[in-house]
């Protein structure tokens, strides 16, 4: 999801458009709000008054490198969701929080899908490694707290790595992690750490869907 963290910045982000608006800054990079309206397939005056109100609560700024009146606009980078240090949650951040979440995963099937559309587009080595797949850990919460701080070390090394190489593209990595088991909260957690499959067999190794090739089970490249 989308780094949030206050809770009015949450409640700023429940709509439609504004978490579009982030989610093509933090892929994309810096734009005005002319070009995010042609991305969006909308019109500048909606884009640049959702900008102004994601800007109100520190989400997105004024790069500083626009010419006059033309802003350009960047995601800011913030604390994860649930930290809210300023103000509690009530049931209408909630429900707030619930909706984004949605939201977020209706955007990721849609780049999911994309790719699915695109990868023969891309070499054969690009789609050898990206795609989805999945992994079934046994382990308590408080192993799965430090399995996801040591995923996000990894890819906070590898955030930059490229830079400069025109081999190199940017690609979006999701990680989801889910229980399996019934009864959350108990000694024991099961947790994935991508699910687009069916349940694994018994033996934990369990089997690509029908159909799937490799390039179909790894993390999915954001657009280029």
């Amino acid at each position: 999801m989308p780094r949030v963290a206050t809770a009015s910045a949450l409640r700023v982000l429940a709509h439609p458009l504004r978490s579009r608006l982030l989610a093509a800054l933090r892929v994309h990079g810096q734009a005005t709000a002319t070009e995010l309206a042609e991305a969006l397939a909308t019109h500048t005056g909606a884009t640049s008054y959702h900008l102004r109100k994601l800007e109100e609560v520190g989400l997105v700024v004024d790069a500083g490198t626009g010419a006059g009146r033309r802003r350009v606009w960047q995601a800011v980078d913030e604390a994860r969701p649930g930290a809210f240090d300023d103000e509690p949650m009530d049931e209408d951040d909630a429900e707030a929080a619930d909706w984004l979440a949605r939201d977020y995963l209706s955007h990721f099937g849609d780049r999911a899908q994309a790719w699915l559309s695109d990868r023969h587009t891309w070499a054969p080595a690009w789609q050898e490694q990206c795609g989805l797949e999945d992994h079934t850990v046994q382990v308590t919460t408080e192993q799965l707290t430090a399995l996801r701080a040591e995923l996000l070390e990894v890819l906070d090394r590898y955030r930059r790595v490229g830079q400069g190489n025109p081999k190199a593209k940017r690609v979006v990595v999701y990680t989801c992690a889910l229980p399996v088991d019934e009864g959350a909260g108990t000694s024991r957690a099961a947790g994935q750490l991508v699910r687009t499959a069916p349940p694994r067999a018994a033996d934990g190794r369990g089997s690509p869907r029908p159909g799937a090739t490799s390039a179909d089970r790894r993390a999915a490249p954001g657009p280029s």
